[in-house]
């Protein structure tokens, strides 16, 4: 985290452009403080407007002179004009030692109301072939900073519905249900993220029987056997143009599964093409052709593994098809078989997505409308992967919101876990932190 945020609070951090915006910034302990009625001066220097000297025209610089108030705050109000990040510099006028350097952004109108929420689409646990129960790796992820989340365990969807009835009313992450659907005559892998439903369970004999429940409502459509449904997908492959007999079986029982999904009201996503094992698990022309006819909501252009030819590809093959106008939506999954530090795939990927409210019908529409952004995080250094526009938001707020954010997450998850454990100190805690990320988002976005 950077060293002035342990040190001076600023908020809002994020409101709307062209608007007058007042800003408070509040030192955190004695160490930081400034008397009160003691004048500052305030320097605003819009980030992407280059050195203020060299082109003074275009800088947009301003330059306010404001007393300390009473509660020891710095307040000032200003309009910032246009979308962007705007540097502030702040000096003490008879305290030049304590020159402060702090950020805010302004973001133009279509992002009103649109906060940022970030989470996982692709999570496994043990009732597949991942490490721990699903209420277990819910609590991790929480801890990890995660505000949403599916388990989507292979083949399986009553995990995500046993994580969910685990954390129902105690904390404010948001689990929706979910699977990763393997279908007979298809080997591309597909997430459906949210749905009401399980597609994997439409077909007998399912993984699913493990456990009566197949739908969030206990509505879903009647179930068909294995050879009722091969018959009804080579049926449909006979409409599919493709050279091969197995892909025109695998894209019509791709195109079915996304049609399922719809009907559930999830979100279907197109997961890891360029996964090796031991080599791509998609013939590359067939993962164009798919890209190209879109039986998927979301494109999974990170996540799954921590070496370059999956990650790498992916983000290269998704500018390639942008720029060949198939623009899609993205989003960052870890696709983890283990949340905790000991598995090196646990916290490598993740979506932030500009969404309403942290619901699961409202992320999903902000997905689809591509307001969402994947996040490297394989390595310290960050990467981002999607809209250059949002990709400049969600930087600043990796460096100037989550590591705020995500201290605070870290706090409940742990007694997340000692709830899971028996501890009867942990639920009263859990009681008192509830809403607590709530609030900050309400103090540190003006939207």
């Amino acid at each position: 985290m950077k060293a002035m945020l342990y040190d001076y609070d600023i908020y809002p951090k994020v409101f709307l452009a062209d608007r007058q915006q007042t800003v408070t910034v509040q030192p955190l302990g004695g160490h930081g403080a400034v008397p009160p009625g003691m004048v500052c001066r305030i320097e605003i220097q819009k980030m992407n407007r280059d050195n203020w000297k060299q082109y003074p025209e275009l800088s947009g610089r301003k330059v306010l002179e404001v007393p300390v108030d009473a509660d020891g705050c710095l307040r000032f109000s200003e309009t910032f004009a246009g979308e962007g990040e705007f540097l502030i510099w702040i000096n003490p006028v008879v305290m030049p030692e304590k020159r402060l350097e702090l950020s805010v952004y302004a973001l133009e109108q279509d992002m009103a109301g649109r906060y940022p929420y970030r989470g996982d689409l692709h999570v496994h646990t043990c009732r597949s072939d991942g490490w721990e129960a699903p209420a277990t790796v819910a609590a991790n992820y929480r801890g990890h900073g995660y505000d949403f989340m599916a388990i989507t365990d292979h083949h399986r969807y009553y995990p995500s519905l046993e994580a969910m009835d685990a954390w129902a009313g105690i904390t404010d992450l948001t689990l929706v249900p979910g699977e990763e659907i393997h279908l007979p005559l298809n080997d591309v892998h597909y997430v459906n993220f949210g749905g009401s439903y399980s597609v994997n369970a439409l077909v007998t004999p399912s993984c699913n029987a493990e456990n009566d429940r197949r739908s969030l409502d206990g509505k879903a459509p009647e179930t068909m056997s294995r050879e009722a449904y091969e018959a009804m997908i080579r049926e449909k492959a006979k409409n599919v143009p493709l050279e091969t007999e197995s892909q025109r079986l695998s894209f019509a029982a791709l195109q079915w599964i996304y049609d399922q999904v719809q009907q559930g009201g999830g979100l279907g996503i197109f997961p890891h093409p360029y996964w090796i094992c031991p080599v791509m698990q998609l013939p590359e022309d067939y993962t164009r052709f798919i890209y190209e006819q879109k039986p998927f909501d979301a494109f999974e252009v990170l996540g799954g593994e921590n070496y370059y030819a999956h990650n790498g590809f992916q983000t290269g093959f998704y500018y390639d098809m942008k720029a060949r106008g198939f623009d899609r939506p993205v989003v960052g999954s870890t696709d983890t078989h283990g949340s905790t530090e000991h598995n090196r795939n646990a916290r490598i990927c993740s979506t932030i997505v500009f969404a309403p409210e942290n619901s699961c019908e409202a992320l999903i529409e902000a997905i689809k409308e591509k307001y969402s952004i994947a996040v490297d995080t394989i390595s310290q250094e960050y990467r981002l992967v999607g809209d250059f526009r949002l990709m400049k938001y969600a930087a600043f707020l990796m460096e100037n919101y989550y590591p705020l954010h995500d201290r605070a997450c870290q706090a409940e998850g742990y007694y997340m876990n000692r709830h899971l454990a028996g501890d009867p100190m942990a639920k009263p805690v859990l009681d008192a932190m509830k809403g607590q990320i709530p609030r900050m988002m309400e103090k540190y976005f003006a939207l």
